[in-house]
């Protein structure tokens, strides 16, 4: 599988997913700088979290104009699979590959925390390694994750089951409980959660290697 990781000014947990991506794969995945403006054949593209961009304007509204994300929506617009992980997330919402805004969190506070989700879809490239309705912890850590559309949007995007996972303890105030969404054509996933810091035993929990093995399984 061949993959890469872009890296904005302020990401943090690009080192984070390179190895996660680098222990499911064997290889070492490419390292885009966002104001790269060209990407190698690539299987997958990964939008690390942090602080893109300093989280100026709103989360992730600079990053989705940069240079590399032209590129980068190209691709998508034509199969290649792309998952963004919490500034991720934010920044695929406001480039306009997933549906939906992230809001601030009801309590106006940061929350970092372990949080148990559900899996609600695992019929995706992302997911197929997991079982449909498995609960599964993996953590959070983020100001501005409290998922919200509007009624049509959400109507839409449930009766097509873009669900991925939903929170069961809802720590932010996310419309529906939804902790990860993917587009219709099913190659673009946005999740708020990180399961690239669980992906390995010295993480105390491996609740996300399953991810990493599925996207290798199906994209791989």
């Amino acid at each position: 599988m061949k993959a890469a990781v872009v890296v904005f000014p302020g990401s943090n947990c690009d080192r984070d997913a390179s190895r996660a991506l680098e222990l499911a794969t064997g290889q070492k995945p490419h390292m885009i700088w966002h104001a790269d403006t060209e990407l190698p054949d690539l299987d997958l593209i990964v939008l690390p979290g942090g602080f893109s961009y300093g989280d100026y304007l709103r989360t992730g509204a600079m990053a989705a104009h940069s240079p590399v994300m032209r590129e980068v929506i190209a691709r998508a617009n034509k199969g290649v699979r792309v998952i963004g992980i919490c500034n991720g997330f934010q920044i695929l919402c406001e480039s306009g590959l997933v549906p939906g805004v992230l809001l601030r969190n009801i309590s106006l506070k940061f929350v970092c925390k372990q949080v148990r989700l559900r899996v609600e879809n695992n019929t995706t490239a992302f997911t197929s390694l997991f079982e449909k309705g498995q609960t599964v912890t993996i953590p959070v850590a983020h100001g501005e994750g409290n998922y919200f559309a509007e009624p049509d949007t959400i109507e839409k995007i449930e009766g097509n089951g873009q669900v991925v996972f939903r929170y069961i303890d809802n720590p932010n105030g996310s419309m529906n409980d939804i902790a990860g969404i993917i587009n219709e054509k099913g190659n673009v996933l946005g999740m708020m959660p990180h399961p690239e810091r669980v992906n390995e035993t010295l993480h105390g929990c491996t609740d996300g290697a399953a991810m990493f093995a599925s996207m290798l399984k199906k994209i791989g």
